[in-house]
């Protein structure tokens, strides 16, 4: 995934300080910096790590003009004008990812000199993965959970129509009718039947609804905003078994989508996806979110809700786009640039023997040393065993589906039979 493209961007001007005038162009958040490119020369008059921000405000300039202004490290100030739809969305959406890197255990904060080597590349991309089954094995684990909720339903029901064939059978041969059964009404069998099956599907409807139904999957911090652009706030996803819920940062519930009324989640990219209910005859309810935590969730959604997400072609293209080279780096420090993006590079640099720089040389190292190799083979097997649980799991949930579908028709079953002995006893 690149680092460079645009997770965001907005239209607005900038404020070149060695020429004392503003120009138009774009501002754009990527996944580490920031960056405003003018709309006339194409060119960048700014970019800057979100690691090295040390404030964002709103301001105002000289003239009563309301700016957005960004404190970098070594008092670098740079202002912001005219960003559309307004400043407000733009300080929150950067905001919320600047605090995000920062709290991020990956952050860039600690320096060039951090960046991961390819056996440590590897573990995270193992990292992920194993975070990404664990997220699915939450997921299943509340599923199993309501799974035997509704089995301690149906063998409640089932116990308590033992009872009820009993006492039935009571009343059907009292002791003082010395001619068998009781004589029955047929007149109302009809609507006896229609009631049975009424009561045998509120029944199971109560059965199925477990206490884990509002069980928190997870929680993560992004901005939201209902339908447009111009209304992104600070706020909390939360996914749970059977919904998706919108917070505000007081934990204020705004909304809550059921899982079988959404009816599409479309991920725009890593980090900003869009549910929407569709409703006739009346406007459809529609959330945004963006978040920095995002990727992390994407797992859980895909688990919960397979079938109504849906990948765009701005998804597609944002895993695409490959790393930029590092003579197409931009910055005020070519050499960092070259430190960073040469540790990616496969191929070493070509230089007379005895001539080596230190970096060459840093390049040069083993790609994955013995102590990350012996790391990876035991996260590959912590791997292995939570896709053999899940493996598990699985089956375990199929064999009690079979048996839920079995038991819920004996139940039925007797339910309209009792429904139907008891009309005939009135």
């Amino acid at each position: 995934m690149s680092r460079d493209v645009a997770i965001h961007s907005w239209p607005g001007s900038y404020y070149i300080n060695g020429e004392k005038r503003w120009e138009n162009g774009t501002l754009s958040l990527t996944r580490t910096t920031v960056r405003f490119v003018s709309n006339q020369s194409k060119e960048s008059l700014a970019t800057f790590r979100l690691s090295r921000i040390v404030a964002i405000k709103m301001e105002s300039s000289s003239f009563i003009f309301s700016t957005l202004t960004v404190l970098e490290e070594g008092d670098v100030k740079h202002w912001f004008g005219s960003l559309k739809p307004n400043r407000v969305v733009v300080h929150n959406v950067l905001e919320h990812f600047w605090r995000e890197r920062l709290l991020s255990p990956s952050s860039e904060a600690r320096g060039a000199e951090s960046q991961p080597s390819k056996g440590r590349a590897l573990i995270n991309l193992v990292a992920g993965a194993q975070r990404r089954l664990e997220d699915t094995g939450t997921v299943l684990s509340h599923q199993g959970e309501q799974f035997d909720n509704m089995m301690q339903g149906l063998e409640k029901i089932d116990s308590d129509l033992g009872v009820a064939d009993k006492l039935l059978l009571q009343l059907e041969s009292p002791s003082w009718w010395p001619f068998g059964k009781l004589p029955w009404k047929t007149q109302q069998e009809a609507k006896a039947e229609d009631a049975a099956r009424a009561a045998a599907s509120a029944a199971a409807a109560s059965a199925g609804s477990g206490s884990g139904r509002n069980k928190v999957i997870t929680s993560i911090p992004a901005v939201v905003s209902k339908g447009g652009d111009s209304d992104l706030k600070p706020g909390c996803l939360l996914v749970l078994v059977s919904a998706l819920e919108v917070r505000d940062t007081n934990c204020m519930l705004l909304h809550r989508f059921e899982k079988k009324e959404i009816d599409e989640i479309r991920v725009k990219s890593p980090y900003e996806i869009t549910v929407r209910q569709r409703f006739i005859g009346k406007p459809d309810t529609f959330y945004r979110f963006l978040s920095a935590k995002m990727p992390e969730t994407l797992s859980v959604l895909e688990m919960q809700y397979k079938k109504k997400l849906e990948l765009t072609s701005e998804f597609t293209a944002f895993q695409a786009t490959p790393v930029s080279s590092p003579c197409g780096r931009e910055g005020t420090n070519w050499n960092e640039g070259l430190l960073q993006d040469c540790q990616e590079s496969e191929l070493p640099l070509e230089v007379p023997a005895g001539e080596l720089s230190q970096l060459q040389v840093h390049v040069l190292q083993p790609s994955v040393s013995q102590a990350e190799a012996q790391e990876l083979k035991q996260m590959l097997m912590q791997l292995k065993n939570l896709a053999l649980e899940a493996e598990t799991e699985l089956e375990r949930q199929d064999d009690v589906l079979d048996e839920l579908t079995s038991s819920t028709d004996r139940a039925t079953m007797h339910i309209e039979k009792h429904t139907c002995r008891m009309k005939r006893l009135l």
